[in-house]
């Protein structure tokens, strides 16, 4: 396609008033006009010949882009020019599904060696598939009059997944320091319930760890040494009904809570526990058995990607005694979700007391920001009073609910969306040295 410039328009528009004053004055004025219409199309073909082949501009093969939630990934295409004269600078834009994220749609880039590179950026908002569809690239002659345009069909595929490059740097942070989940065997002794040795009582130890009657027996004091105790079963339960596909921070809080999860998944294979997943909305959804190692992560990632979004009301009652009875041995359950309706938070109680009786639950709960900025903004006028009123009443309900759950026994990780991670993997490290798993 070619198409005039705004240069192209302008000088048109320019010269034609021009030609009309002269076409007034001189007797054979009336073919300025027409004469100048001429020069402008010449000049514009000799632009457009001399502007580069568009016949001869060929794109490179791109790579299917694999994205993550609230991650901004880079995309790049290349252009190559082919004999012929080349432009001095290109810009393209970018068709893509909206769940993308492609922000901006537009880029520009110098030509050198005949090689333009556009770079686009997508920060998808949801999980599921997204596809890229078509390219387009144009350019200027040396005179700047015309565009010429090439298009490109890609229909390449863009699946968007869970952010396991977030996962994993979290990992690294979170487990590279020395804590009661490493793997030295000089940090698990001390800490846990599992009788490991005996050895002789030096000044600093703990005195109720001696052995009297060993001590007897040998005739100078022993005390016992212990090591953390494996091989617990970790459930994350996640909640995917219709409060938790709320975006949060820029991503669904159901795939917050899918990163948490597998976090300290990746703790608790690493640690020598067992883990898996269950996902539930108004029924259960899904329900992985518990894996061991680290070997197994890679079963669990793929788990987690079949978590889906839903519309529908989540249903504890159905979900919480389900797992109740899948379950046949004592078992720290993690279950990640949100306390919205007052009517669905009482249900959740009511359930959650028939999983506490053998069970030890966690429940993660991601703090709503912008109920917080609305309860405290200053107020200027009546709508933000309103707006502070409704605001704080939603905070309060939920702080009982929260106060409820932790008289019943349960504990309770409360932390902004981009915090849950580290703050769930602390409590999961407080749990087991109070030895309560």
């Amino acid at each position: 396609m070619i198409y005039p410039t705004r240069r192209a328009v302008v000088a048109v528009a320019a010269g034609m008033p021009a030609a009309l004053v002269v076409g007034v004055l001189a007797p054979a004025g009336w073919l300025a006009g027409p004469i100048w219409i001429g020069v402008m199309l010449l000049a514009m073909a000799a632009d457009a010949l001399s502007g580069g082949s568009r016949s001869r501009l060929v794109l490179d093969e791109t790579r299917r882009p694999f994205l993550s939630v609230a991650r901004t990934s880079r995309i790049a295409f290349t252009t190559r020019f082919g004999k012929g004269p080349v432009p001095g600078r290109a810009e393209a834009a970018l068709d893509a599904d909206d769940r993308l994220g492609l922000q901006p749609r537009f880029a520009r880039s110098g030509v050198e060696e005949r090689t333009a590179t556009f770079d686009f950026s997508l920060t998808p908002e949801r999980r599921g598939e997204g596809r890229l569809h078509r390219l387009w690239v144009r350019w200027t002659g040396p005179l700047g009059l015309v565009w010429k345009q090439q298009a490109f069909a890609l229909e390449i595929d863009a699946p968007t997944g869970t952010d396991l490059q977030g996962v994993r740097e979290e990992a690294v942070q979170m487990l590279a320091r020395d804590a009661l989940i490493g793997s030295k065997t000089q940090v698990d002794r001390g800490e846990g319930s599992e009788f490991e040795a005996l050895k002789e009582f030096q000044t600093g130890m703990d005195p109720r760890a001696i052995d009297w009657k060993q001590s007897a027996r040998h005739l100078h004091l022993l005390a016992k040494e212990f090591r953390t105790e494996r091989n617990h079963h970790v459930i994350l339960a996640i909640d995917g009904g219709r409060a938790m596909c709320e975006p949060i921070g820029g991503a669904p809080k159901v795939d917050r809570a899918i990163n948490a999860g597998l976090l300290l998944a990746y703790a608790c294979l690493r640690a020598g526990d067992r883990a898996g997943f269950y996902s539930f909305d108004s029924a259960p959804r899904l329900l992985t058995g518990v894996v061991s190692g680290l070997d197994a992560f890679r079963q669990l990632q793929h788990a987690a990607g079949r978590i889906d979004y839903s519309a529908e009301e989540t249903n504890y009652t159905l979900a919480l005694n389900t797992l109740a009875t899948k379950l046949r041995r004592r078992s720290l359950v993690v279950v990640f979700t949100d306390f919205t309706d007052p009517t669905a938070a009482e249900l959740m109680i009511e359930a959650s007391a028939h999983l506490l009786r053998r069970h030890l639950v966690l429940f993660v709960v991601m703090q709503d920001e912008e109920l917080e900025t609305m309860a405290a903004a200053e107020p200027f006028e009546p709508a933000d009073v309103s707006r502070a009123v409704v605001s704080a009443g939603l905070l309060r309900e939920r702080e009982a609910v929260v106060a409820r759950l932790r008289r019943m026994g349960a504990h309770i990780v409360e932390a902004p969306a981009a915090r849950i991670g580290p703050d769930l993997i602390n409590a999961y490290v407080d749990l087991k040295r109070r030895d309560l798993l």
